[in-house]
């Protein structure tokens, strides 16, 4: 059975798609590297908590600040939130490709060799190396903060 045959017909459709969440312990450096990678805030909430926080998130008792990021062109954003309470679990800040769970942000640039050599003077380099495919596309894979992987990736057939 395919995926298409085990969708129900009766589901609602999605609209669009909107933004990712991403839970980090330093809310202010995580920002700060995406800033640093061309977003924008579009928006701010400190002391975020109550029944919707608790109904949507299901943490009993829980405070978060949140920053919503987003780029000039798209209309994706990514949501990052930090916890002041209960205290944030732990990830693995060192995940692989291979292991379950968000594998990478994904952002194509204009120029991959000049953003690799600006995110290495801030002390972020390549999880591997910069792998080019088909002639179509030069790509790498970034450990940001916390672990965060960022997948940069420059078009070449323009």
């Amino acid at each position: 059975m395919s995926i298409k045959e085990s969708v129900p017909t009766t589901m609602p459709r999605i609209i669009r798609f909107d933004h990712i969440g991403i839970t980090v312990a330093d809310l202010d450096l995580v920002t700060a590297f995406f800033i640093g990678l061309g977003l924008h805030v579009e928006g701010r909430v400190d002391g975020m908590e109550g029944e919707f926080l608790e109904t949507v998130c299901g943490v009993k008792d829980s405070r978060t600040n949140i920053v919503m990021l987003k780029s000039e062109d798209s209309s994706v954003g990514i949501e990052l939130s930090s916890f002041e309470k209960p205290a944030h679990e732990p990830g693995n800040p060192h995940a692989m490709a291979n292991e379950l769970g968000l594998r990478s942000i994904a952002f194509e640039v204009d120029d991959l060799q000049e953003m690799l050599t600006g995110l290495e003077t801030q002390g972020y380099g390549l999880i591997g190396g910069v792998g080019e495919y088909e002639g179509m596309w030069k790509m790498a894979y970034v450990r940001g903060p916390e672990g965060l992987t960022v997948a940069l990736a420059q078009r070449l057939d323009n």
